[in-house]
């Protein structure tokens, strides 16, 4: 059993900036890839960021140049700093990570998701 927690959210005007981090616990070997998504009222999940045991990045175009991802492997746990919010990147937001367990599975395992909200 891997579990996710996700803290940092809240209401942030327009221009400012949050971070949020994840915490895996459990059942845990290592931890292939952890990443962020987001899901906006009506609209699906999407992929926000994610980063690699090794350390590569991947983002999604709209928070390109303004979201940065990283990891602390030691704590297992990732972190989002996100700058120049803008409002249509109000969601609920949630950490995944594909997770190889002490029993030689690989999980692919959700956080309950911290809600984001930039208005002024």
């Amino acid at each position: 059993q891997v579990q996710l927690v996700e803290s940092g959210g809240g209401l942030v005007q327009p221009g400012g900036s949050l971070t949020l981090s994840c915490a895996a616990s459990g059942s845990i070997a290592s931890i292939y890839v952890m990443g962020w998504y987001r899901q906006a009222p009506g609209k699906q999940r999407e992929l926000v960021a994610v980063i690699h045991s090794g350390g590569s990045t991947n983002y999604a175009g709209s928070v390109k140049g303004r979201f940065t991802i990283s990891r602390d492997n030691a704590k297992n746990t990732v972190y989002l700093q996100m700058n120049s919010l803008k409002p249509e990147d109000t969601a609920a937001y949630y950490c995944n990570a594909a997770v190889l367990d002490r029993l030689g599975s690989v999980k692919n395992s959700w956080g309950q998701g911290t809600q984001v909200t930039v208005s002024s």
